[in-house]
């Protein structure tokens, strides 16, 4: 047709280009082109604005009003938690995670728990009678909840304009599409395009949105970076562990993205763990640890966690040493071990490292770096740790450990948990709540090691 053209458009950041590049040269991405149909441009003289007829006149911030419901609980204490104490009037949510991990269950349950507001949940992935039977098995209340089996935006925009719902759940951002475009669902274009006007109408008319997002094989969701400028909120829904979950924000206009919450999946829906300062750590019923096991605590947003680190080593085949670490940065366990080489003599170069974390949690704060390096040396030596140790602190190429932050709240929440001893950089403040020893370099935290009683 005459009105219709092909373009390229980037699937990573959405850049447009009139034909195939192999490289994107705003991202760096490969073979993120792909081809898409869109509409030519008619030049009327006239800008082109995203939802005119909703735009308002301007206003100072003083004329501006904030109700008493402007943020108000989502009946999920967890999700309030993540969300930055609740759910935002006029905010918008994208949910990302793999397939099958819970995403829709858990929007089911939000929309089942939130009282005395109208909910609407948009299902462009599953019929009515796949959703009222999730709706059963998890016990949300039917009848507290209206269904829009249909992902045409034009529609969607009416209903939002005409019954004003409190909450608007979309399953999924890809299915959405608009009469507008001619590209299929789930293209650059559509995606933008639908939640770019979708923000726009329930700002407009102080409707909280969730999009539920398609995760790729590199983790990321789905679709351009844009799309995660244009909302207020991105969570990923990740998997730790068998039926663990946790929600984390990476970004929220709102609140912290340094909180999580986590979630037991079971057959009735995801449960709230209210209380998992000792989640991951594993329950052993004799007192004395394994060999390569070491504990620390970590601060999560608000609430300290104490976890346990796991590392082995082995000789090395073909004499080729590898590192296998999925829930702690590959480079930073190489780093450490070579920071154990240089200034502590405790050789990997013929060996394979193998770390992981009790529970599943990824873990990324620098305080683990020392726990990390006493895990390692531990493994290869063989000789285990204190059941009651608790170490933390930061690693420097030379062999320094340096203080690290909330180091009162981490001791505490130790001591909490039943842990006597802390090992703990020489010029970090803490109160003696606990026997903690001192050390500046890493040699020293060794030293403390190898004079303990592995039983106590």
């Amino acid at each position: 047709m005459k009105d219709l053209s092909t373009q390229y458009v980037c699937s990573q950041c959405g850049r447009v280009e009139t034909k195939w590049l192999g490289r994107c040269p705003d991202c760096g991405s490969w073979n993120s082109f792909v081809e898409e149909v869109v509409k030519k441009q008619v030049k009327t003289g006239k800008t082109q604005l995203v939802s005119i007829p909703n735009k308002r006149q301007t206003v100072t911030l003083e004329e501006v009003e904030l109700g008493k419901d402007f943020r108000y609980s989502s009946g999920i204490s967890e999700f309030d938690r993540v969300l930055g104490g609740g759910i935002m009037r006029g905010g918008t949510v994208l949910l990302g995670g793999e397939p099958g991990i819970g995403k829709s269950t858990l929007m089911l349950q939000l929309l089942g728990a939130i009282e005395h507001r109208t909910v609407l949940y948009v299902s462009g992935e599953e019929s009515p009678g796949q959703v009222r039977m999730r709706a059963q098995r998890i016990g949300v209340p039917l009848g507290s909840i209206t269904l829009f089996n249909d992902t045409r935006l034009e529609p969607l925009l009416e209903i939002m304009r005409t019954q004003h719902p409190d909450v608007v759940v979309v399953d999924s951002l890809q299915t959405l599409s608009s009469d507008e475009l001619p590209s299929a669902a789930g293209s650059v274009n559509q995606m933008r395009m639908c939640t770019m006007e979708l923000v726009d109408a329930a700002k407009q008319a102080g409707t909280a949105l969730f999009f539920i997002g398609h995760i790729t094989k590199e983790g990321q969701i789905a679709g351009p970076k844009a799309i995660e400028h244009i909302v207020d909120t991105v969570l990923y829904f990740e998997q730790a562990g068998s039926g663990v979950r946790i929600v984390r924000a990476v970004k929220n206009r709102f609140g912290s993205v340094d909180e999580i919450g986590i979630f037991l999946m079971t057959e009735k829906g995801l449960v709230p763990v209210l209380d998992p300062a000792g989640f991951f750590i594993s329950e052993r019923k004799s007192g004395i640890l394994p060999a390569g096991i070491a504990f620390t605590a970590v601060i999560e947003g608000s609430r300290t966690f104490l976890v346990e680190i796991q590392a082995l080593t082995i000789p090395a085949k073909g004499g080729y040493t590898r590192v296998y670490s999925e829930r702690i940065d590959t480079a930073r366990v190489t780093r450490v071990a070579a920071v154990l080489e240089r200034h502590a003599q405790v050789f990997f170069s013929d060996k394979d490292i193998y770390v992981n974390v009790a529970g599943g949690i990824k873990l990324g704060e620098v305080s683990i770096e020392l726990p990390l390096a006493l895990a390692l040396y531990s493994a290869a030596t063989g000789k285990a740790l204190p059941s009651t140790l608790v170490s933390m602190g930061e690693l420097s190429l030379a062999g320094e450990v340096r203080p690290v932050g909330f180091g009162d709240k981490r001791v505490k929440g130790a001591v909490d948990m039943g842990f006597s001893t802390i090992i703990a950089p020489q010029s970090m403040p803490l109160e003696p709540i606990a026997s903690i020893l001192r050390c500046e370099r890493i040699i020293d935290a060794i030293n403390l090691i190898s004079t303990m009683d592995p039983t106590n």
